[in-house]
């Protein structure tokens, strides 16, 4: 499958809220939550949260629909230093429609490439959705 594939392209206004989202000063956790407007074919924002964390953000994600979340996470190093990555993170959980499945995954990289984010995760489960389930994630990134 060509990674050029454009399946749904991303809204205007969640292009620029993404820009100012990566430059963000707060040093809380943080997140916005997209999904594709079916109709349009375009990705959208759906709600943007302010000092959550992963369990809480958890909760607010649909059971059987796919979502885009960018998380900023206040990471804590085993040495003491503090980074804030920007992660990406697809949920595509078992028991979407095939139909939607598609749309988001051909959608992904579009968007990825739009946030210009280099932390990309996929989960198909959202139970997985975890801050351990992060932190192991980020290990590969030191």
């Amino acid at each position: 499958m060509s990674s050029s594939l454009v399946v749904c392209e991303v809204d205007e206004s969640l292009k620029e809220k993404l820009k100012k989202f990566r430059f963000r000063k707060e040093t809380n956790n943080a997140a916005i939550l997209m999904k594709i407007d079916m109709v349009k074919q375009l990705v959208i924002l759906e709600e943007e949260y302010e000092d959550i964390s992963l369990d809480d953000l958890r909760n607010e994600l649909p059971e059987r629909q796919p979502r885009f979340i960018v998380y900023s996470y206040k990471y804590i190093h085993t040495d003491g230093r503090v980074s804030y990555p920007l992660c990406f993170i697809f949920s595509s959980p078992v028991g979407c429609k095939p139909e939607q499945q598609m749309m988001y995954a051909g959608s992904k990289n579009q968007l990825v490439s739009a946030a210009e984010l280099t932390k990309v995760f996929e989960t198909r489960n959202i139970d997985d959705l975890s801050e351990e389930w992060l932190i192991n994630k980020l290990s590969f990134f030191r």
